[in-house]
């Protein structure tokens, strides 16, 4: 007969209250949040930045025989890394260009691998010709009676 017995608590019984139960659910919200926001700040992706530092050294050179102007220039760009993890940089291609023509390419497989917040620097050198393009630069170059020749040439 005990098995049978029902027992009756009146609704305002403090026992069915529950005690702290909003408190754990806030909490628990707020530390998935913490937690998922934390996650994806370090492990989200930042671009890597490149900027130009300019050219450092031409070699000029002339081909008398065919009329071209022949140029080494050596270029350095400054690599940035601002994510929380090592960046491999596979590929690194660059134009030389004189009027809007390509006169010059190079490309630089596996350049460098940069460390998690941290800076590096690629050096690379493009073999440029000008003639059959522009003949004219040849003539320009060569005159006598202009001490420095100046050319534009844009790099990309």
């Amino acid at each position: 007969q005990v098995n049978e017995l029902v027992a009756l608590i009146p609704y305002s019984d403090q026992r069915l209250q529950p005690q702290r139960t909003k408190l754990y659910v806030v909490l628990s919200v707020v530390l998935c949040l913490l937690a998922s926001s934390l996650v994806a700040f370090f492990l989200f992706p930042r671009s890597v930045v490149v900027v130009d530092d300019g050219i450092h050294s031409v070699t000029v050179r002339f081909d008398h025989s065919n009329m071209k102007v022949l140029m080494n220039m050596t270029n350095t760009l400054n690599l940035s890394n601002p994510n929380f993890f090592s960046v491999l940089v596979q590929s690194v291609s660059c134009q030389a260009l004189y009027m809007k023509t390509v006169i010059g390419t190079e490309q630089l497989d596996n350049a460098t691998t940069i460390l998690p917040l941290s800076e590096s620097q690629v050096n690379y050198t493009v073999s440029v010709e000008i003639g059959s393009s522009a003949p004219y630069v040849y003539a320009f170059c060569t005159m006598p009676s202009i001490k420095v020749h100046n050319i534009v040439v844009f790099m990309q």
